[in-house]
């Protein structure tokens, strides 16, 4: 016997609430008196029974679902009354100084307070303080248990069959004889009808039939302020990507295909703040377009032969707050690494573009705005991919380059268009701002109410880098199976132990050891490495392995000549019973002498 079992005897269901040595304080679950002890050989005749057995024999009906509302708040109200009775549950003195500080508290009775007590410990429940509701429905008919079973297997399903249609299924299956001719006795299709009508709920019916995706992003209820409720500033960034309905060719004028952008938008002003316009997507993508979230727009848009003033593009600082999708690229370790600059990641659930919808306004703007002017040159339109159309690869001739430029003007001009449904406050209008994203975003950061960070270009690419695990050794840190060396580590090189070291994938020639949040830089000590990229140089470590592997057999082959050689001409050698070990200077010196050659003869021979 143990604490919390429940014990039968006779016709009585007790349960152990403490043990102490061969002592046990028992509760009598039928009379539900005050708790007390009683020693192992007064409960020894009793079988232990499980808590639904207890339960049932109780005629105890728990209430199944989590408690809400008034029945909720009365729960806790009275689990609070006895709170402080349960602490002291062991100690009778105590107990009953309790219950009678707890009397005075609540000003309610003795009674009434131990009743809640005891039927409380029955259940270590809380709904056990609260009585079940009941509600008294009629039972079902045999005819409507029947349109019941019709309606969830032909009408809530993914076949999206008509309700005349599920009705005729019905009749064929429950409302035939042998023969499969309809009986007398069937629902008409007005019952059936009214049946439906009667249970129908509408959330059951568009997730069924239409899946929960669609429902997610099409029908659930959208509630409360939307961008609003976490964006009450500037400096909350807002990530996605979309691949861009037009095709691209490269410098040489062969089709490559649709380009990947990626932008961040500032959820309240608008402003795009930064993107990335390149052919793989990834983590790689996000962290291009984080630099170019922090990137000086001025010297960012004169490389492309654009001239724009700071106040028309006027971010150059990462957003505090970054909100994303449930994206790969969003929820991998490597983007959760910008949280340590101070950031703070947001991972919105699946299917809510509604609560990105700045993002995905740029980019229905920006496609918008070039499709109109880029027909006949690559643009994909809406009747994509139907039969008898055109295939509009073989229209593609703008370069990656080229189109960068229509994207940095599309944005430009997207950050200078006029809100007029934004909630200006008085205090906006008195200062006359321009009400486009770039004006807002100027009054904000003039008035300091922006949540933005000062990142350096370094401290961003070093913290987006990749990391993993490396060794300290006595050959320098090893970290991918190739060695670095700093100095001051020679400690670390000698006590050996593991770390954590960023790395660039692209170039193995340094690594960056993490320590106490600052970066420090590793150099390649294999030379031969030097500017491969990581997997370059396992590729060339497997390369080498398994070049010298296949000259293996050859080197075993002649270690195993080589023992035959040595073991032939020690076989030659006379061994001696009585070898005199003394004199051994004098003939080494004879030895010597008879060993010694002079390497010049030859050469006075051959003058």
């Amino acid at each position: 016997m143990k604490k919390n079992d429940y014990l039968k005897i006779d016709d009585t269901i007790y349960r152990i609430l403490a043990v102490d040595k061969d002592n046990y304080l028992v509760l009598n679950c039928n009379t539900k008196n005050m708790p007390s002890w009683k020693k192992e050989s007064e409960l020894a005749e009793g079988d232990i029974i499980s808590a639904e057995e207890a339960f049932n024999m109780l005629d105890i009906e728990l209430i199944e679902e989590e408690l809400t509302g008034t029945a909720f708040k009365k729960a806790h109200e009275r689990y609070t009354m006895i709170a402080g009775v349960l602490a002291f549950m062991n100690d009778d003195s105590l107990r009953n100084r309790a219950i009678a500080m707890a009397v005075d508290t609540y000003g309610i009775s003795r009674r009434t307070l131990t009743t809640y007590f005891c039927n409380y410990l029955v259940t270590d429940n809380l709904a056990s303080l609260v009585q079940k509701s009941r509600k008294k429905n009629r039972p079902m008919t045999d005819d409507e248990k029947i349109m019941r079973w019709a309606l969830n297997k032909f009408y809530y399903t993914r076949y999206k069959h008509k309700l005349t249609d599920c009705y005729i299924m019905m009749l064929k299956e429950k409302y035939t004889d042998e023969s499969g001719k309809l009986k007398e006795e069937h629902p008409s299709i007005h019952q059936f009808r009214y049946f439906f009508n009667k249970t129908r709920k509408k959330q059951t019916e568009l997730i069924s039939r239409k899946g929960i995706k669609e429902y997610q992003l099409n029908y659930r209820p959208l509630l409360g302020e939307g961008i609003q409720d976490f964006a009450p500033t500037i400096g909350t960034g807002m990530l996605d990507g979309t691949v861009c309905d037009l095709y691209l060719v490269d410098s040489s004028g062969k089709l490559v295909g649709r380009p990947l952008l990626v932008a961040c938008v500032d959820a309240y002003s608008g402003l795009c703040c930064g993107y990335s316009l390149l052919w793989e997507g990834g983590v790689y993508s996000v962290r291009e377009m984080m630099l170019n979230v922090i990137e000086d727009k001025v010297k960012w848009c004169k490389q492309f032969g654009i001239q724009i003033e700071k106040h028309q593009w006027p971010c150059d600082k990462l957003p505090g707050v970054l909100v994303t999708d449930r994206g790969s690229e969003y929820i991998s370790y490597n983007f959760e690494q910008i949280s340590e600059l101070g950031c703070q990641v947001i991972s919105l659930p699946s299917f809510s573009a509604n609560m990105k919808g700045p993002v995905e306004k740029l980019f229905d703007l920006v496609q918008d705005s070039f499709k109109p002017f880029l027909k006949g040159y690559g643009v994909i339109e809406k009747d994509f991919q139907k039969r008898g159309i055109k295939d509009y690869r073989l229209e593609s001739c703008l370069t990656i380059e080229q189109f960068e430029k229509i994207i940095i003007h599309t944005i430009i001009y997207y950050n200078n268009r006029v809100l007029e449904s934004f909630p200006y406050t008085n205090e906006m209008i008195d200062a006359k701002i321009v009400p486009t994203p770039a004006g807002i975003w100027n009054y904000q950061t003039e008035y300091g109410n922006s949540n933005l960070l000062s990142v350096s270009r370094e401290q961003l690419i070093l913290t987006l880098l990749p990391r993993t695990e490396g060794r300290f050794t006595r050959k320098g840190l090893v970290v991918n199976k190739m060695r670095y060396d700093a100095d001051g580590f020679t400690e670390e090189y000698l006590n050996g132990g593991k770390c954590t070291v960023a790395f660039n994938p692209d170039d193995a020639s340094v690594v960056w050891l993490l320590k106490e949040g600052d970066y420090i830089k590793f150099s390649l000590i294999e030379k031969k490495y030097q500017g491969m990229s990581v997997d370059e140089v396992h590729t060339q470590k497997k390369k080498q392995k398994q070049y010298v592997a296949g000259f293996r057999e050859d080197a075993l082959a002649a270690k195993v000549d080589l023992a035959q050689k040595i073991n032939t001409i020690a076989a030659q050698a006379v061994k001696s019973d009585n070898t005199d070990i003394r004199g051994v200077t004098k003939r080494r010196q004879k030895a010597r002498t008879q060993r010694h050659r002079d390497l010049t003869s030859k050469v006075i021979d051959n003058e």
